[in-house]
């Protein structure tokens, strides 16, 4: 049994490995790199065991790799640090002047998008021959919703975009992954609760969900405006550094304590420090080495992150019958995202203020990552599992 320390070893030295022949000789973008390898090793692990049967070697890694728990890696651990790092560096001035369609898009898009998924996926497990609760295809289309800010944020950061764009899709994607997961996690006890059976009540969701999400915000505020002026009032910056580290690890953990959004609380004390932090309370000493060290944990998380979904091909069962649903469901869901976009800048007359062109871009730029595949294994051992899980990963790669 390997202990804690030895998975991470073996993880972080797959990632750099990885990354070096990645820059070295294939030079695709990090993150696609990254997944495209480990996904490509799964696939090879697979082929061996195929012509060489219960080999030692596929026995071994799928024990590894089943050791890993990813809800856990993503949702408690990676997650918080993740989405602090991309907020911290977002342009609060900027990000308030896009509030309307940062807003609309993260909130009432992801509701959309749940909606469309979720009623599409039941319609193509009837299709083909899959009988699936309605409330569990709607369980799929909350998980799969939120787009991965880690790949939004990263891609962003390669590619030249105009400002405002920048700001929409940076904006909305730190924002719509803790609205989804708030949405996953009402969805999925209703569930679990009822047997799949739709018996929802409105007020009472409606309830949980404003609770989780504003909850969320004001713990975020509350957190990190304490953070800032502790910064304030030293000059140090291994000191300031621990504080931002501390309060990553504590709002998160408090936020799960208190049953509210913790990805929420995040972002929004990530985006307090990003914005009053360097004005009045960090020297440029400090300033240089917190945002490096952010930016570096940013870039080996983010690794981690994609190397990571690229392994989980190999615990993950796939029933010949689910891969039709897996293939229509990435359409689906391109379908859903053009929709949760499209459909607020147009009913609520924001699309005069988004750039041209900017409605394609923000639907191709979707992406979905590790968060979708993280909910998607959280799921409890029921029957609906197998399709849900070969859907969202057909989805994510």
């Amino acid at each position: 049994m390997l202990s804690i320390f030895d998975l991470a070893a073996i993880l972080v030295t797959l990632t750099a490995a990885f990354a070096w022949v990645n820059q070295r000789y294939v030079r695709l973008p990090r993150n696609i790199g990254l997944l495209l390898m480990g996904l490509l090793a799964s696939l090879a692990l697979v082929a061996v065991d195929l012509a060489i049967p219960k080999t030692e070697l596929y026995a071994g890694v799928i024990k590894t790799v089943q050791q890993i728990d990813f809800y856990a890696a993503v949702m408690n651990g990676m997650l918080g640090f993740l989405l602090f790092a991309g907020a911290l560096h977002v342009d609060l001035s900027k990000l308030r002047s896009r509030a309307l369609p940062v807003a609309l898009m993260a909130k009432i898009g992801v509701m959309l998008s749940t909606a469309i998924a979720g009623f599409g996926f039941w319609g193509l497990a009837q299709l083909f021959g899959i009988d699936i609760p309605l409330l569990w295809a709607l369980v799929f289309g909350a998980l799969i919703s939120p787009t991965d800010p880690v790949a939004v944020l990263s891609t962003l950061k390669e590619v030249d975009v105009p400002e405002a764009l920048e700001t929409d899709m940076a904006g909305e994607s730190l924002f719509n992954d803790g609205v989804g997961v708030v949405i996953f996690t009402i969805l999925l006890a209703l569930a679990v609760q009822s047997g799949g059976e739709t018996q929802i009540g409105f007020f009472p969701v409606v309830k949980l969900f404003i609770l989780e999400a504003i909850g969320g915000a004001i713990l975020g505020l509350i957190a990190g405006y304490l953070a800032y002026r502790m910064m304030r009032s030293i000059d140090e910056y291994v000191a300031e550094l621990m504080i931002s580290i501390a309060l990553v690890m504590g709002v998160y953990a408090l936020a799960q304590y208190l049953h509210i959004s913790g990805p929420i609380a995040v972002v929004v004390a990530g985006l307090l420090i990003g914005e009053r932090g360097p004005d009045d309370a960090m020297s440029e000493e400090t300033q240089r080495h917190l945002f490096s060290f952010w930016t570096l944990v940013d870039e080996l998380l983010n690794g981690l992150l994609f190397l990571l979904i690229g392994l989980e091909l190999l615990i993950i069962k796939f029933a010949p019958a689910f891969a039709w649903v897996g293939m229509a469901s990435i359409v689906l869901v391109l379908f859903a995202r053009f929709s949760a976009v499209a459909a607020p800048a147009t009913l609520f007359g924001i699309s005069k203020k988004f750039n041209r062109g900017t409605i394609p871009v923000l639907t191709w730029g979707g992406i979905r990552g590790g968060i979708s595949v993280a909910l998607a294994l959280s799921l409890p051992l029921v029957e609906e599992r197998g399709v849900i899980l070969a859907a969202t990963y057909a989805v994510v790669l």
